[in-house]
């Protein structure tokens, strides 16, 4: 059949475009459909000028339920998703970790505990090995275990004093534990490291400990959708127990704490908030002057100012987040983690704007920095699957070379 230049067919609906539609149906404004999937209109908008892409499959999902679709490709049309992109990567010793999280001594060990400060020392080398080096997520789990089992022997075993110090060293290998696990199809056991170690810190009864740990159980909520209102007053409650007049580390913890409800508030839009409460996270960054960082929370002015990025990336503000990103040397991080983490970020601002060719780029330059970090960070992953398949001809081999190395089919 010949075809009909004068009627040429419409060009296939886009996701962004798919998802207007079904939101108009339905009669809903962008603020309604945000509020129901826990974004802000600002996203709702972003997603359907195209400027975000097709989110990952459980947000996906709640988007779908949102709008009342029962067949995901109501949404995605022809576009594929593909299973490596949208799920997460499982490191080879996550089963070794596991077993060591849910089996339980019932029996007691005939050997004496380790006392606090031989276990100290031993944490202290594997928070370093976790900053330090580009294969943290193995070297962790090499020695995590035994860690673990030994900290819960000497809790059990020391009393007074000595037992408060271990369950403060036990709430930190938890932390190390969650870290490990995150990003990795181990949900419950994020959420079961983070309740054991608030637990271990209430057990100690250590406002710092506590306060540490509601900086990663703010992380825990917010990956599982929990109530950002929930989020911000655990850590706004947490802040009460410090006192900026014992020192730089509650002075640093307190803005630790701000920092969690920075990014709480942003993950729901609300910019003022979210503003508001960096603010007094870099407040303490000034009160503690550019040399100080945290010895494992990595807490200072580096990560204030690298945490900007994520808290304009999160409220859909491109230009800001760029912005953000020019006015930091992320290579001054004493965190090979954390370099990687934020140079993440930064390829997730540029996406936001656009730019494929420094998205590749960045996201080579972390992985260099360090591959575990790349390999479980879930925009690394989804980023270079797409511009691996849909990338302009200038970065198409380098993103299909990334996606390799990352784990991604290509």
């Amino acid at each position: 059949m010949a075809h009909d230049e004068s009627n040429p067919p419409a060009p296939p609906l886009t996701f962004g475009r798919r998802v207007r539609r079904e939101r108009e149906r339905r009669g809903f404004s962008r603020p309604v459909l945000a509020g129901l999937v826990g974004k802000s209109a600002e996203w709702v908008k972003a997603i359907e000028s195209n400027r975000l892409g097709m989110p990952r499959l459980p947000l996906l999902m709640r988007l779908a339920d949102a709008l009342g679709v029962d067949d995901l490709a109501v949404l995605t049309g022809d576009e594929r998703l593909a299973a490596a992109t949208y799920t997460k990567a499982a490191h080879p010793s996550l089963l070794r970790v596991r077993e060591s999280l849910t089996t339980y001594d019932l029996l007691a060990r005939e050997e004496e505990p380790a006392p606090a400060a031989t276990l100290a020392a031993r944490v202290r080398a594997v928070w370093q090995a976790w900053h330090g080096s580009g294969d943290h997520r193995t070297r962790v789990a090499d020695v995590l275990p035994a860690l673990l089992a030994d900290l819960r022997h000497a809790a059990r075993s020391h009393e007074g004093p000595e037992r408060r110090r271990v369950q403060i060293l036990l709430a930190q290998a938890y932390h190390l534990a969650q870290l490990y696990l995150a990003f990795q199809p181990a949900p419950e056991l994020v959420m079961l490291t983070g309740d054991r170690a608030m637990t271990a810190a209430q057990d100690a009864d250590s406002p710092r400990a506590i306060a540490a740990s509601a900086w990663y159980l703010n992380h825990v909520f917010r990956d599982a959708g929990e109530r950002h209102e929930a989020r911000v007053d655990l850590a706004m409650r947490s802040t009460r127990l410090l006192d900026p007049e014992r020192g730089p580390e509650d002075i640093a913890l307190g803005g630790l704490l701000h920092l969690a409800a920075a990014l709480s508030y942003a993950k729901t839009g609300r910019r003022g908030s979210a503003e508001r409460h960096w603010d007094h996270a870099d407040t303490a960054a000034r009160q503690l002057g550019n040399g100080y960082v945290h010895p494992w929370l990595m807490f200072g002015r580096g990560m204030v100012d690298a945490y900007a990025i994520t808290m304009a990336n999160d409220l859909v503000r491109a230009g800001a987040a760029v912005d953000a990103a020019a006015h930091i040397d992320l290579g001054a991080m004493q965190s090979a983690t954390r370099r990687s983490f934020h140079t993440i970020e930064t390829a997730r601002a540029y996406s936001l704007a656009g730019e494929t060719v420094a998205v590749v780029h960045l996201l080579k330059k972390a992985y260099e920095v360090s591959p575990e970090t790349a390999r479980f960070n879930l925009f690394a992953r989804g980023a270079a699957g797409e511009l691996a398949e849909s990338g302009n001809a200038i970065i198409r081999d380098d993103a299909r070379g990334l996606a390799r190395q990352l784990g991604v089919a290509a």
